[in-house]
């Protein structure tokens, strides 16, 4: 026995020294690889590592992954929209990227699941000795579990690559929204100083009436208390354009104040399938990949097992969960869930159609009324050039031109509200449909 409690003890420092060196050597090869994304911080070669063979014939194999890849920008090169999209996306943490490598990672070590496995086997018997032994086991029929696991692993990917382009599209429609933002408080604040200066003119020549005798004292009231509402509008308007840019460049690497210029994106409701429609698809190859395996844990199967040692030896083993009454209806579950799948692909292509062409639909009534509220604005200058002639005439009075002036004002602002809102309407078209950004450049 006391020659038994050696052995223990001598096996026990030599498995403890076996594992430490194991831990070591893992924890070298994550330092090394947390070392070449130091410099790098957060978008680095840690990131962007390159591509293994597995991962060329996964992309080339993965018609979610292909469609990914072959979305092209809407956005012109070298436009304003292009240059605050590049900023807000260079300073992306870009989590969604390390789950893709993360997957990409895991769909590596489960393309090589066919190969055998191979582990120690240690036991003490009841005299003191110790038995070790190298067991090899390899699966010989398991009734589709490995290959689901390998196609699970796949879709895994697939979730993982639309989740990084959603995140991606999201992120850009964001900083352009807040850079429309900033450029629609810009110029209404721009139209609202026109209208104060005006105003103040109107002002004055009330002002010399009324100390004339001419006019009553209620006009210039009038026309004062107008002045503090114009003032408040070029206040709000100011506030709306610093608070926009405030965030935007909080998410950009680079200050984005000094960016101007506005555009008219070239997008349809056919421009690419919606992300939510190719983020549908890979999670039903995951669900029937999921069914596949959860019926293979519900059936036997067989394995050949060989051990290498003391009292070494080969054979089969046959086994698995029991059958029992409920194992039908268990079964007939895992199939209805490939079902459901399939019938949650139809409706996000029916739900994304819905919203492709209610955006569609609202980017042509935007730019319509847009239109409209020009040739509204042009019609209010032309009567108040009209009422203008006949004041300078004498045939109208101070508070007939403001008035008239009032309408032209707020038209002017209508139409810049329409002209944004379309603007706004492009960007998440294009959003929806993901195509704010390359997808090999993603």
């Amino acid at each position: 026995m006391g020659q038994g409690g050696y052995k223990v003890a001598t096996l026990c420092v030599a498995v403890t020294f076996q594992a430490g060196c194991l831990a070591d050597l893992g924890e070298r090869g994550v330092v090394a690889r947390m070392n070449t994304g130091i410099n790098a911080d957060l978008g680095g070669p840690a990131l962007s590592a390159q591509p293994t063979s597995n991962d060329i014939e996964l992309n080339a194999q993965s018609p979610v992954i292909q469609g990914l890849l072959a979305r092209r920008s809407v956005l012109p090169e070298g436009s304003a929209y292009d240059e605050v999209a590049t900023a807000v996306l260079a300073a992306n943490a870009r989590s969604a990227e390390t789950e893709l490598r993360a997957a990409r990672l895991r769909a590596e070590a489960a393309s090589k699941n066919w190969l055998p496995t191979i582990g120690p086997s240690i036991s003490l018997n009841s005299l003191g000795d110790i038995i070790s032994q190298i067991v090899v086991d390899q699966v010989i029929y398991d009734n589709g579990r490995k290959k689901g696991e390998r196609a699970f692993a796949k879709a895994d990917v697939e979730v993982a690559a639309v989740a990084l382009a959603e995140d991606t599209n999201d992120r850009a429609a964001t900083g352009l929204d807040l850079y429309l933002t900033a450029a629609e408080g810009r110029e209404t604040r721009r139209l609202h100083r026109a209208t104060l200066r005006d105003m103040e003119h109107f002002a004055y020549i009330m002002g010399e009436r009324v100390k004339g005798g001419v006019s009553d004292m209620s006009d210039l009231n009038v026309i004062n208390q107008k002045l503090a509402e114009i003032r408040a509008a070029v206040a709000a308007s100011t506030e709306m354009e610093q608070t926009a840019l405030a965030e935007l460049n909080a998410m950009s690497i680079a200050p984005l104040d000094d960016v101007r210029g506005l555009e008219t994106l070239a997008i349809s409701a056919s421009a690419a399938q919606p992300l939510t429609v190719s983020r549908a698809e890979a999670e039903k190859e995951r669900t029937i990949a999921q069914a596949q395996i959860s019926r293979a844990s519900q059936l036997p199967g067989i394995s050949a097992q060989a051990t290498i040692g003391e009292n070494g030896g080969a054979g089969l083993t046959a086994g698995g969960p029991g059958l029992g009454l409920g194992t039908r209806a268990q079964l007939q579950s895992i199939e209805a869930a490939k079902e459901v799948a399939g019938r949650n692909v139809a409706q996000a292509n029916e739900d994304a159609n819905r919203t492709l062409r209610k955006l569609e639909g609202q980017v042509a009534a935007k730019g319509r009324q847009a239109a409209e509220a020009r040739g509204m604005t042009q019609q209010a200058k032309a009567n108040l050039d009209l009422f203008q002639e006949q004041y300078d005439a004498g045939r109208r009075q101070v508070m007939d031109v403001v008035g008239v002036y009032e309408t032209f004002a707020a038209r002017q602002e209508a139409e810049t509200t329409l002209k944004f809102e379309a603007l706004r309407l492009q960007v998440e078209l294009a959003r929806v449909q993901g195509v704010l950004a390359d997808g090999d450049q993603i």
